[in-house]
């Protein structure tokens, strides 16, 4: 049909690939592990393991929705179609919201990794960060306009150099840190009883960014064969991949690394611990692999804003505009202009904070708030849905109805507990950023077509 999205474009290896690239495993490490150890020290291993656990419910939870349905949608189309239109509106629009401030705290790592590799002396330069990093948005945004089959592509080749770095350096260092490691990391380490709530909250957070993204196999559903089972098999696989990863290096680095190291890395941890595996030039294997990954959670960033934007435009509840596709690659580019341009302007906005760190900072603490809302709804969503299926197995109350549901009140609770400890300028910009969706749902109020 003629607004239809790309059919059987991609498999489950690329929903696999998809689920993996969209929570980017270096630049996620590269991003936020600085920030999540200076929050909860050694226990940052635990943080992640535990909000992988907790990931996986809802994890389940899009896997059975998207059997009772294959929207591009996702969480807002689920969300709709159990409670109302409205709790759905504002799980479409919080993604649409993370996903634009995404743009920033995505790009700044690539345009620092840039610098590093070809103009060193400029890597603190906060303008020249900028400009690289709105370079950067600019040639993905023009790569995902050219449609699914070749974003598909160029993803899995990507991904998979990335992984193979990434399992190089952990290997390496855990051989050669593990008998002198420079933080001592025992099994009570893992343990839940080593957190305090607050502590608890603070790390689950912060661990959040690290998982967000995944559920992009599920927004590329309509694109994907056999749409109603795929897309959730493939995320489930790239959730087991993905928790292993993030867990083994948060390990890597506190093994590898002195607090004043782990300071001083900010945005560069991952080649930190390259630079003392390896002599350069061989160190900026870490930088490559950074950069890959940067250009592939970008990609599947803009991917899900674009699919969620045209599920909701088709539905009537954004602007019909967003829901036009390009005739000869069947990509919403009308919204994939749209993101690049917020996200053009949200960097110039971020010359405003005092260095990139700062950016960063705030920018994960946001994110993680409003992704912990509309993941929670599809938990909560999901839970209540299929609570009378619940009878039938143990494998289907556990997978369908508690899981979901624990996890998704223990990402509110998180939340809750996370936006008190903020200062003031970061509650707001994370709670004002989903409830400025009023206004586009009361100006697009109106009977569906």
């Amino acid at each position: 049909m003629a607004n239809d999205l790309q059919k059987d474009a991609l498999n489950l290896a690329h929903s696999v690939v998809m689920g993996v690239a969209g929570t980017a495993p270096t630049f996620s490490i590269a991003a936020t592990m600085v920030t999540l150890i200076g929050a909860v020290g050694v226990l940052a291993p635990a943080s992640l393991l535990y909000c992988g656990l907790i990931m996986f419910g809802i994890t389940f939870a899009y896997l059975h929705l998207n059997r009772l349905e294959a929207n591009a949608g996702a969480s807002y189309a689920w969300v709709s179609r159990i409670f109302n239109r409205t709790l759905g509106f504002f799980a479409g629009w919080t993604l649409l919201v993370a996903s634009t401030l995404f743009m920033v705290s995505a790009t700044i790592p690539a345009g620092n990794a840039t610098l590093l590799l070809f103009w060193p002396r400029l890597v603190n330069d906060q303008l020249a960060v900028t400009l690289v990093s709105m370079g950067w948005l600019a040639a993905v945004s023009l790569v995902v306009i050219r449609g699914i089959s070749l974003t598909g592509t160029v993803q899995t080749v990507m991904t998979a150099v990335e992984l193979a770095i990434l399992l190089l350096l952990t290997v390496v260092a855990a051989l050669k840190f593990a008998p002198a490691a420079l933080h001592r990391l025992t099994w009570a380490d893992l343990a839940p009883t080593a957190f305090d709530p607050g502590s608890f909250a603070s790390g689950a957070i912060i661990a959040l960014y690290f998982f967000w993204g995944w559920d992009v196999a599920l927004n590329l559903n309509e694109e994907t064969r056999d749409s109603a089972r795929l897309p959730g098999l493939g995320a489930a696989v790239a959730m087991i991949i993905i928790t292993a990863a993030f867990t083994a290096f948060a390990a890597i680095v506190l093994l590898a690394l002195g607090d004043d190291e782990i300071r001083q890395a900010s945005t560069n941890v991952i080649f930190t611990v390259a630079d003392k595996l390896f002599p350069r030039p061989w160190s900026y294997l870490a930088v490559l692999a950074l950069m890959l990954s940067t250009i592939g959670t970008l990609e599947t960033s803009i991917l899900q804003f674009t699919r969620t934007m045209f599920a909701k435009s088709r539905d009537g509840a954004l602007h019909r505009r967003w829901a036009r596709l390009h005739s000869q690659w069947r990509s919403p580019y009308g919204a994939t202009l749209l993101i690049a341009g917020l996200g053009c302007l949200l960097l110039v906005l971020s010359l405003l904070f005092q260095g990139v760190g700062e950016v960063l900072k705030a920018s994960i603490n946001v994110i993680g708030v409003q992704v912990a809302y509309y993941y929670g709804l599809a938990g909560f969503a999901c839970a209540w849905n299929f609570r009378r299926r619940a009878g039938r197995s143990l494998a289907d109350l556990v997978l369908m109805v508690i899981w979901p549901g624990l996890s998704a009140t223990a990402l509110w609770i998180a939340a809750v507990l996370a936006v008190r400890r903020f200062d003031t300028p970061t509650a707001l910009i994370a709670i004002g950023g989903i409830l400025l969706g009023l206004i586009p749902l009361r100006a697009n109020r109106k009977p569906r077509p």
